[in-house]
């Protein structure tokens, strides 16, 4: 990764230009043409580090609600199980933690109702039905940037 691919990570973090060409933009700012951007993100994907590139939506306003789930995988499963879940298209986040509840993932969707349609379904489809929903009971919302001259920025 060289400097030009820092300064493109510092900027695909939370300054994404709003306009017909954004990855046009953001090379005006670095000095590159729009292709150069759009391969160096590319690669710094393929490469593993960026997950994904994508708006951030308040959910809540939008009318709908989420909650963290825990699941119980037997070790042998966890590969089959997730991609059960990771099929569903609510399912934002999904990882393992050293419990016995193993595998959290978030969920949202557009009612509490339907949230426990979706974890019905992934209990008939997994057979297993140790799963907690966990809503929030109070939200705390951080974000944090990443600078990659080896700094964090702050909550905003």
């Amino acid at each position: 990764m060289d400097s030009k691919d820092k300064e493109l990570l510092n900027i695909v973090q939370d300054q994404i230009p709003l306009c017909a060409r954004p990855f046009r933009k953001i090379g005006e700012q670095l000095g590159l043409g729009e292709r150069q951007v759009l391969y160096r993100l590319q690669h710094l994907k393929d490469n593993g580090y960026i997950r994904r590139i994508g708006g951030i939506f308040n959910s809540r306003k939008l009318g709908y609600t989420s909650t963290l789930c825990a699941m119980k995988v037997p070790s042998e499963r966890i590969e089959e199980v997730a991609a059960i879940i990771n099929i569903y298209p609510g399912v934002t986040h999904n990882y393992i933690r050293k419990h016995s509840y193993n595998m959290w993932f978030t969920l949202i969707e557009k009612s509490n109702e339907a949230i426990e349609a979706t974890l019905l379904d992934i209990r008939r489809k997994t057979h297993i039905d140790a799963i907690l929903n966990l809503p929030a009971e109070k939200v705390f919302k951080i974000n944090v940037n990443f600078d990659m001259k080896g700094q964090e920025t702050g909550d905003r």
